[in-house]
């Protein structure tokens, strides 16, 4: 049987395309609706950015290597992502222009230079005058000069000016548009109070265009929109003199010298101006060269401003207090009696908060240590950190430098936390840090107690309103003895240091050993169905694409094992109709980002359930220090199955997985079950049994 695999990056964008599909559903909130918009764009950004740019690299390695990495030549996949996604930014066009009519209805209009007022022309002239014309400088383009420097994540408008007796030549010049500094949304004095009018910052400049230029006296402007998106992979050399701190800083200026991935422009762009932009940034035909509408840099849409009439927010979209957490004063007393698990967002986040403040103030506890990859801007739990150092406890913190486009803002942390005390941990070289633990310690009464928590998404208070992760809080000595295991490691890593992390027995860890149990839980499975008896799966990640577990899950399919996937985004494997059990995936996207990882394996009856931080990944599984921990509570582990099987029951917002990548519904006749509504009924349902 001949084993199929889809390219990583093809499936990628599908997934992105369940997201344009959130924005193209007129029973999603209009303004939850433009929200997708923008994260779609966001998305595609960072796909440039770094898969593209990736590919365009790998186009130099070795034909074994690029079989291994990317199952086809990395040529026929960027040929295959051009056709994508302009397909994809034709329907981002269209549903745009949809939602723009339905904003009409709502009496939210986005104005252009063509149609403003009188009133609206003097505030714009006005506003340009003292917020914006300090951020505006124009650079005049000419053949023989060199193409300035094009800031990556910025938008830039393209200028062609002439004067009426010219016939034929124009001159240009680029601007980037300051939305940095002064945002992209300007709100307009309109003369019905029920109209709400926005215009973007490029159109506020576009009509002080004659002012801008005032000096040189055009008489006829045009302006369009474009960007550029460059290769933003951080490369690190390998200078043993150069301490990792400073290789990520030298990394970030090096990324500003990065190749061109993607050029998206104004498909209405003046034709001479578009012609130099290309050759000027020397892009090929091979290169991604897109014609696109007016609008550029859409994930500042995710922000759009609240122009809508009042949205009443359903229950089912609000975040309560886990029920252990009720009518107590102190979270540390009640996991030194019991584990909880907290699912959020439907849970909310202030235990973990709580948790930690509690330490920081606790004359018994000694020493905090945690880990850290995204942390929320002003973040609540570098506060409470701070604080414990500031009370005398031990504090260390794993900040994890090369966290993807966070590499600056951990910069910032580690120069905020040296100066209180706090012990800053930058991790072990080509090995990220991704594993989300957190390990308290206190001395009361001649013994030396441990609590702290497990986690498949980063400790930050801001996405837990949006991401769907899972937290166990915890004093099993057996998962606070490996975390432990696991910090000795990274105080003093050492080139050897998988042996010790072998050791970890309630924990199972990257890079190697979690792949080994994963395996060893499968094979246990293909041993059960062979011998007749019931074997089944049931795994949810953020992304599969390590050919060894699939090739592993086409094993347990083909011996009778049932398997069952929730996979939110990249799904690299393909059913086979030879299989003697099909593998069922589907894929949930919906208000909430679906984060957390769980592997559930039936194991005789026994049912091993755990939660992860790692996606079944190569870089994942290899190349990280990620952490799985087993949930033991009888109570927890029904709990934890049965958001697992609501989720698998969805038929509103779950997509199938399949070959051809359709992301067609599910379609049946069953109850209609939405997972994430579901899933707070379910949880909130406890807070009335307690």
């Amino acid at each position: 049987m001949s084993l199929h695999f889809n390219p990583r990056d093809i499936t990628w964008l599908a997934f992105n395309e369940r997201v344009l599909q959130e924005a193209m559903d007129e029973k999603v909130p209009l303004h939850l609706r433009i929200r997708f918009l923008g994260i779609f764009s966001n998305n595609l950004d960072e796909f440039f950015r770094v898969r593209v740019a990736g590919l365009k690299r790998a186009m130099d390695f070795k034909e074994k290597v690029i079989a291994e990495s990317f199952y086809q030549p990395p040529s026929k996949i960027l040929q295959k992502i051009n056709e994508i996604v302009i397909r994809q930014q034709q329907n981002f066009d269209k549903t745009w222009k949809k939602i723009q009519a339905e904003m009409a209805d709502h009496h939210v209009f986005i104005k252009t230079s063509k149609n403003l007022t009188a009133k609206q022309k003097e505030f714009v002239r006005k506003y340009f005058d003292e917020v914006v014309e300090s951020n505006v400088i124009p650079i005049l383009l000419h053949e023989n000069t060199p193409m300035p420097y094009m800031r990556d994540k910025s938008l830039y408008l393209g200028v062609a000016m002439r004067k009426k007796e010219w016939l034929y030549s124009s001159n240009y010049a680029i601007i980037e548009i300051p939305s940095r500094f002064v945002g992209r949304f300007v709100l307009l004095p309109t003369e019905d109070p029920q109209e709400k009018d926005v215009m973007l910052l490029e159109d506020v400049i576009t009509f002080n265009l004659p002012h801008i230029f005032s000096y040189f006296g055009y008489d006829e402007f045009s302006a369009n929109a474009f960007k550029v998106t460059k290769d933003a992979e951080l490369d690190l050399d390998n200078d043993i003199r150069t301490n990792f701190a400073e290789k990520i800083e030298k990394g970030l200026k090096n990324r500003r010298k990065g190749k061109p991935t993607r050029f998206v422009f104004d498909k209405d762009m003046d034709k001479a101006l578009l012609e130099m932009l290309i050759r000027k940034l020397n892009l090929a035909k091979k290169d991604s060269i897109i014609p696109g509408g007016k609008i550029h840099n859409f994930k500042h849409f995710m922000d759009f401003p609240d122009v809508f009439e009042k949205y009443e927010k359903p229950v089912e979209r609000t975040s309560f207090t886990h029920p252990a957490f009720e009518n107590t004063e102190r979270v540390t007393d009640v996991i030194l009696k019991h584990d909880v698990l907290l699912t959020f967002p439907y849970h909310k986040y202030n235990p973990v908060i709580d948790l930690l403040r509690e330490a920081a103030m606790d004359p018994d506890v000694k020493s905090i240590q945690i880990t850290a990859y995204r942390l929320a801007s002003n973040s609540k739990i570098i506060n409470a950190l701070i604080y414990a150092a500031r009370n005398g406890k031990d504090v260390t913190v794993m900040l994890e430098l090369q966290a993807r486009f966070d590499e600056e803002s951990n910069l910032e942390w580690k120069e905020m936390l040296e100066p209180e005390g706090i012990k800053v941990l930058i991790g072990i070289p080509n090995k990220k840090v991704h594993a989300k633990l957190c390990v308290i310690k206190k001395r009361a009464n001649n013994k030396t107690i441990q609590y702290g928590f497990v986690s498949t998404g980063n400790f930050n208070e801001k996405t837990a309103r949006i991401y769907g992760d899972h937290l166990l809080m915890t004093a099993d000595r057996g998962i606070m003895a490996d975390i432990n295991k696991v910090f000795n490691v990274l105080k003093k890593p050492k080139d050897d240091f998988l042996p010790v992390l072998k050791t970890c027995k309630s924990l199972l860890v990257c890079p190697q050993f979690m792949r080994e149990k994963i395996v060893h839980h499968i094979d246990k499975e293909i041993e059960e169905a062979k011998a007749g008896r019931h074997a089944e799966i049931i795994v949810k990640v953020n992304s599969l694409s390590d050919r060894s577990l699939i090739e592993k899950l086409y094993e347990a399919a083909n011996a009778g094992v049932h398997i069952r996937m929730i996979v939110r985004g990249i799904y690299c494997a393909v059913n086979q109709k030879e299989f003697k059990e099909k593998i069922k995936a589907i894929s949930i996207v919906d208000e909430y980002l679906e984060h957390a990882r769980v592997m559930y394996f039936y194991n005789k009856g026994a049912e091993d359930l755990y939660i992860s931080s790692a996606d079944w990944m190569t870089r994942n599984l290899d190349y990280r220090i990620e952490a799985a921990a087993k949930i033991t509570d009888k109570n927890l582990k029904k709990e934890l199955k049965d958001i697992l099987n609501i989720q698998l029951k969805d038929n509103v917002k779950a997509r199938i997985l399949d070959k051809k990548l359709s992301n067609e519904y599910i379609h049946n006749d069953n109850d209609e079950c939405r997972s994430q509504i579901e899933t707070y009924r379910y949880l909130h349902a406890k807070t009335n049994n307690k």
